[in-house]
């Protein structure tokens, strides 16, 4: 059995991560390519207080659980299915209900952090970074936030300048050097694509 390719897909928050790898999945031939959020492996907060679990710093690599990301992963390439967690992110923790993930010959990995984390970059068979300037980030980050995750205008500037300026500072701009190929991610999402597909090949 060919080993799948693993493809992560790394960047600040709203600088097109999730466009270029759906962009990826509707080119390639169907079935032959999955999406792993890496958003979906947050670690659970439900033990603690909603007003503790909101002040947590999510934009740092400890606020993933790495091991169950790489285990998922680690599956997959054996050929299994794997199942991912759901993450609730109005409430901060993890749903009961599980995606269940089908073995495909590419697997593209996609979060903030994917390079900033050294078990699961060492997975990778191709390391993509997505760039984007902080004004387009902020703006993306308050419409998806705000708009499909339930969260304030307020909260998510506040959250930002808290924790995602800073944390994109330290952890995940630094990332960027791991990357096989950075692309922009305010350009055309097909031409992005497009030289991801060529650095497939």
């Amino acid at each position: 059995m060919t080993p799948p390719l693993l493809v992560g897909i790394a960047g600040g928050s709203g600088s097109g991560k999730t466009t270029l790898a759906e962009r990826l999945v509707a080119v390639l031939p169907a079935g032959r390519a999955v999406v792993v959020p890496a958003d979906a492996y947050y670690r659970d907060l439900a033990h603690l207080a909603p007003a503790e679990r909101a002040r947590r710093n999510f934009d740092e690599p400890a606020a993933l659980d790495e091991e169950r990301p790489c285990a998922d992963l680690g599956r997959l390439c054996r050929g299994e299915a794997a199942a991912r967690p759901v993450y609730d992110f109005a409430t901060h923790t993890r749903r009961p209900e599980e995606v269940r993930i089908a073995p495909s010959p590419v697997i593209i990995v996609e979060g903030i952090l994917v390079l900033a984390l050294p078990a699961l970059r060492a997975l990778l068979g191709l390391k993509v970074f997505v760039d984007a300037s902080e004004p387009v980030r902020l703006a993306r980050r308050l419409a998806r936030d705000v708009g499909e995750r339930g969260r304030t205008r307020a909260s998510v500037e506040a959250q930002f300048a808290r924790h995602t300026r800073p944390m994109h500072a330290l952890h995940v701009e630094p990332s960027r050097v791991f990357a096989d190929l950075v692309v922009s991610g305010e350009g055309d999402p097909a031409q992005a694509a497009s030289r991801v597909l060529a650095a497939m090949t």
